[in-house]
């Protein structure tokens, strides 16, 4: 296709040919004003052909091609278009388009596939409206012809005007769907993000019943929700459709917990996918009580106290037997400034009100009944914790060992204390133990059979301990000659700590530089009280931006891989890598929002990612609603694939209609497009100079008559 159009090129200044021009004019006008008559006729053709020849007229002739009309289309492919039908109706339309697009002449079609966002995205929901803004960028705006969307219609960045999107082409919807749908879905109206452990807490839930082409059933109705804490099944609540539900919960420790909600399926609905919902609600302790009894007075007494008062959430009880029942020093009772020891309320009426007991330096001196030490034994077989760091005393005939605490105990003493000054040293397996693994300043143990003496750790000595021999329990720390110094162990439902020292006390006074005392005791006081972080076998599992985060800590050596379940019920193999003893990480990209669940064989963790109640999940049901105002504002159409099998795509003009009952239309712009420019001057040199020579002759003939 070609152009031609008529260019001037002067060979001199406009401002100069435009004063050559007004003096031909004046010239011309004086000899007519003289009576020039017929030779003014020459002499004027003359000074026309010289002006023009200066001005240069020239032909310009433009070479264009035409440009297709472009056809954006974009296709849903979020997870609510992976339900039932709508993906095969999905590609189906897309091949039917695309078919359809290429018979049209000079038309072209862009295709954009919105994929589900990532949760590392956030919550943003069916994006199709950012690929088509994409597609703008890449395309020239006067060649859009028209925008389909292949889609269930729920689209959630939707602009709110026609002119927010900037074009002028129809916006056509291909409409992926069902006639009739139905659709259960439970939302969590309110959680908090923490809650107090061993207090209740409160959800806020609602179950709703979505109905498409068909009424809903007439009848009150009541449906069970089950909720499940951190895998366990937890309670089972019945809630009518509707109507707002409170629902109360414990959380049973400190750390994450993931709470799960499940309702039960409705029949023939749309998909189960958005009847759950998978949370993380943070536990914190209100407050740890400690029940500290100090059988006497002494240097590291104040030391106990010290490290239990620096924590804030730490309730102390101590009570320090200062005047044992056999000391008679003729001062009546009345006259003592000193508190009798309420045993009865502590260790009778009281005892399960505490969370850990501490024994310091305590004997059998007649203070606590024999009944009472049964009942402390029982407590800890029902879930308490008890630490106990009785120093000389557990040796001799007066030890704790001698009663009904024997039972507890993992170490028994032999009657031996064996003084001179030791480096605490951390065992094989105290490396790998959470509660002495990585403590400041620890070093590797001695080796069995070393000639030569380890590398000494950077704390200080302590100089007595009492020889005992283990008859349960694990032995993460060592003193003098290899001697056990720290037992850990499980008794029934609880947990016990033995120290065979009372002389952590000289660390915390800093003595020979000290060492991590307070550190040692609160992990000593965090596993007796069970929090996750410091189980000898556990796995943890959080969301991290985009990624899943595995970790594994054991006491074994091996790394087994773990079985990673995704929320869609796919399940893959995860190996691990160690990064510090008895700890290994994992790390997995993450792609759909829900519960993973990560198994080792003999543990599991559970991890949610993305919002309670994911955008994309809310409605499920095909609709048009969202997209009907920019449809009709952009003179597009609808049509239900469901219902429609014989739809058609046309050509038409920007000002005759763009939809039809069965046919959707691509504007005609014809557009082109210059590949090439061709000048050709109509006044050739030559051709000009025999103008002029003829010009003049003529006009020297006329003059010579």
């Amino acid at each position: 296709m070609d152009s031609l159009s008529l260019a001037w090129s002067p060979l001199v200044p406009w401002a100069l040919l435009a004063g050559l021009a007004l003096a031909a004019l004046g010239v011309s006008l004086l000899a007519a004003w003289r009576g020039a008559g017929w030779s003014l006729l020459p002499r004027g053709l003359f000074l026309l052909l010289l002006l023009l020849l200066l001005a240069n007229p020239s032909m310009l002739r433009e070479q264009r091609v035409g440009l297709p009309d472009i056809a954006v289309v974009v296709i849903d492919e979020s997870p609510s278009q992976q339900i039932g039908d709508r993906p095969v109706q999905t590609a189906a339309a897309a091949a039917r388009l695309d078919a359809q697009l290429k018979k049209l002449p000079n038309t072209e079609s862009r295709i954009y596939r919105a994929e589900a966002p990532a949760p590392g995205d956030g919550d943003t929901g069916t994006q199709l409206f950012a690929k088509v803004q994409q597609a703008l960028g890449e395309i020239s705006r006067d060649r859009l012809a028209g925008i389909f969307l292949i889609s269930d219609g729920q689209v959630d960045d939707v602009p709110d005007q026609l002119d927010g999107l900037g074009v002028t082409a129809p916006i056509h919807l291909l409409r992926s769907g069902a006639p009739v749908e139905r659709d259960r879905r439970l939302i969590v109206r309110q959680a908090p993000s923490f809650g107090i452990v061993g207090r209740p807490l409160e959800l806020l839930l609602v179950v709703e019943d979505l109905y498409s082409g068909a009424p809903p059933p007439a009848g009150p109705q009541k449906i069970p929700v089950s909720l499940r804490l951190d895998g366990q099944p937890q309670q089972t609540v019945l809630l009518s459709p509707g109507e707002e539900t409170k629902i109360q919960l414990t959380l049973a420790h400190r750390g994450p917990s993931v709470i799960e909600l499940q309702v039960a399926p409705l029949a023939g609905e749309l998909s189960e996918v958005n009847n759950q919902a998978t949370m993380t609600i943070n536990g914190v302790r209100d407050r740890l009580r400690v029940l500290l009894v100090s059988g006497e007075p002494h240097p590291g007494e104040r030391g106990w106290r010290n490290i239990l008062k620096s924590d804030p959430a730490v309730d102390l009880v101590h009570f320090t037997i200062l005047r044992p029942p056999e000391k008679q020093d003729g001062t009546p009772i009345n006259e003592l400034s000193l508190i009798a020891f309420p045993t009865r309320e502590l260790f009778e009426v009281k005892l399960d009100d505490f969370d850990l007991i501490i024994f310091d330096r305590y004997q059998r001196r007649g203070v606590l009944p024999t009944l009472y030490l049964e009942n402390v034994a029982r407590y800890v077989e029902q879930g308490g914790a008890l630490l106990t760091a009785l120093g000389p005393a557990f040796a001799t005939p007066r030890s704790l060992y001698r009663t009904p605490l024997s039972r507890i105990f993992p170490a028994i003493p032999t009657g031996e204390i064996v003084e001179g000054g030791f480096y605490p040293r951390v065992t094989e397996l105290g490396r790998r133990h959470p509660v002495t693994a990585g403590l400041p300043g620890s070093q590797p143990p001695a080796l069995d059979g070393a000639t030569d003496p380890p590398p000494q750790p950077g704390w200080g000595r302590w100089f007595r301990q009492v020889e005992t021999e283990i008859q349960s329990g694990q032995v993460t720390m060592t003193g003098r000659d290899n001697l056990p110094l720290l037992i850990l162990d499980r008794k029934g439902d609880g947990r016990v700590a033995q120290l065979t020292s009372e002389q952590i006390w000289l660390w915390s006074r800093g003595f020979e530089g000290g060492g991590p005392s307070a550190e040692l005791i609160r992990r000593i006081a965090h596993w007796l009280m069970r929090e996750p972080e410091l189980e000898e076998e556990q796995l943890s599992a959080w969301v991290e931006g985009d990624r899943l985060e595995v970790r594994r800590r054991s006491l074994r050596a091996d790394l087994p891989d773990l079985t990673v379940t995704r929320p869609d019920g796919e399940t893959l193999q995860l190996p691990l890598q160690e990064d510090a003893p008895g700890r290994a990480r994992a790390g997995l990209a993450l792609r759909q929002f829900g519960l993973y669940r990560v198994s080792d064989g003999a543990n599991t963790a559970l991890a949610a990612a993305g919002p309670l109640n994911p955008r994309e999940y809310l409605d499920l049901r095909s609709s048009t609603a969202p997209l009907a105002d920019l449809i009709e504002a952009s003179g597009g159409g609808s049509l239900f694939l469901a219902a429609q099998d014989d739809w058609q795509i046309r050509k038409v003009s920007a000002n005759r209609s763009r939809r039809g009952g069965n046919w959707l239309g691509v504007l005609a712009l014809g557009k082109q497009q210059v590949t090439g420019m061709e000048k050709v001057g109509l006044l050739p040199g030559l051709l000009a100079l025999l103008l002029l020579l003829g010009a003049l002759l003529l006009g020297w003939r006329q003059e010579s008559r």
